[in-house]
């Protein structure tokens, strides 16, 4: 595999450079630490801050979604790899406008770990936090264990709706309700076609022989639910739209947003071929689509595959996804 890097190990600070270069009327560093960046306005007095972050090799998730609107700040570690606790306080310390912070993350052990450690210290400066975890990957764990499944890219729409939240100046707990709400309204799955490879080791995240594909699979190439022999199109769209449908128990007459994503190396092309099938499927189920996104959200690197998430909408739910956002990756006007 080729990549269009320098050295290694100076990946993830050369792309962060390259975002504050692109960007600098929308995010800046707070301090020294080029690991942390924050919305260029922050902090915001008045308002409830949002701090995000994980491993690299994901955007736009995690630092792609500081903006108005979305996070505050975000704490960025190595490829895969979890940012220091050290590096999620100080995140917070740098957005805090004095409403205090909620962590929106996803649910993973090594991040759940850190944050926790960060809300300390912040608790130790009269920092109030909360924390929300994205957990909307429904192959990673059954229904009946759900608060223990991973995050992926159906965060998306938790920054969208806490960020709308914080923004119109709701409390601290009013924003980490309102995330919590859209996380327990949303369902993703993903199926993966070829990994990527690691830009520090040149190893492959996961193995798959030509020809097949895994249902189900992980943003870094965790096992998923069933591996076989490559599909057409609309055949994997059935599979996913039929899990997040009866997970999430949409039935006619419901409303729904619909999340298309692909996952680093799936032309949009491919995408809306599945988009197709999504609306085709949720038509003929009477599930009404209020709101379509399709493009990458969550990707890891250039793995090839992609993501479908549902988020069940009610009135209030949409409100918060149509409310003004802006960040160098997304924007709702």
């Amino acid at each position: 595999m080729k990549k269009i890097i320098n050295k290694p190990e100076n990946f993830v600070d050369e792309m962060i450079e390259g975002i504050l270069l692109a960007h600098p009327d929308q995010v800046k560093t707070p301090g020294d630490d080029p690991r942390i960046l924050v919305r260029a306005d922050a902090p915001v007095a008045g308002k409830v801050g949002i701090v995000t972050g994980g491993g690299s090799g994901h955007l736009p998730l995690f630092k792609g979604y500081v903006g108005k609107g979305l996070a505050s700040g975000v704490a960025i570690g190595n490829v895969f790899s979890s940012p220091s606790s050290q590096q999620c306080f100080e995140a917070a310390k740098a957005v805090d406008g004095g409403r205090g912070v909620l962590y929106l993350y996803g649910n993973y052990g090594g991040d759940v770990f850190n944050f926790d450690l960060a809300a300390d210290l912040a608790e130790l400066e009269d920092i109030e936090t909360r924390t929300v975890l994205g957990r909307d990957d429904v192959a990673s764990q059954p229904k009946e264990r759900k608060h223990d499944r991973r995050g992926v890219a159906g965060i998306f729409f938790a920054y969208k709706a806490a960020g709308a939240a914080a923004e119109r100046g709701d409390s601290l707990e009013e924003v980490a309700a309102v995330a919590e709400d859209v996380v327990e309204h949303t369902a993703t799955m993903g199926i993966g076609l070829a990994p990527t490879i690691l830009p520090t080791t040149g190893e492959p995240s996961f193995d798959l022989p030509d020809g097949e594909m895994e249902i189900g699979i992980g943003i870094h190439g965790e096992p998923g639910i069933h591996r076989g022999p490559l599909e057409t199109a609309d055949e994997i769209t059935e599979r996913l739209v039929t899990a997040l449908v009866a997970d999430l128990e949409v039935t006619s007459g419901d409303r729904v947003a619909v999340l298309v994503n692909g996952l680093g190396a799936t032309p949009l092309e491919e995408l809306y071929v599945m988009y197709r099938r999504v609306h085709q499927l949720l038509a003929d189920r009477g599930i009404a689509i209020e709101r379509k996104y399709v493009g990458e959200y969550a990707t890891s690197l250039e793995m090839a595959g992609a993501s479908i998430s549902l988020l069940k909408l009610d009135d209030a739910r949409l409100a918060l996804l149509d409310a003004p956002a802006a960040s160098p990756f997304f924007q709702e006007v």
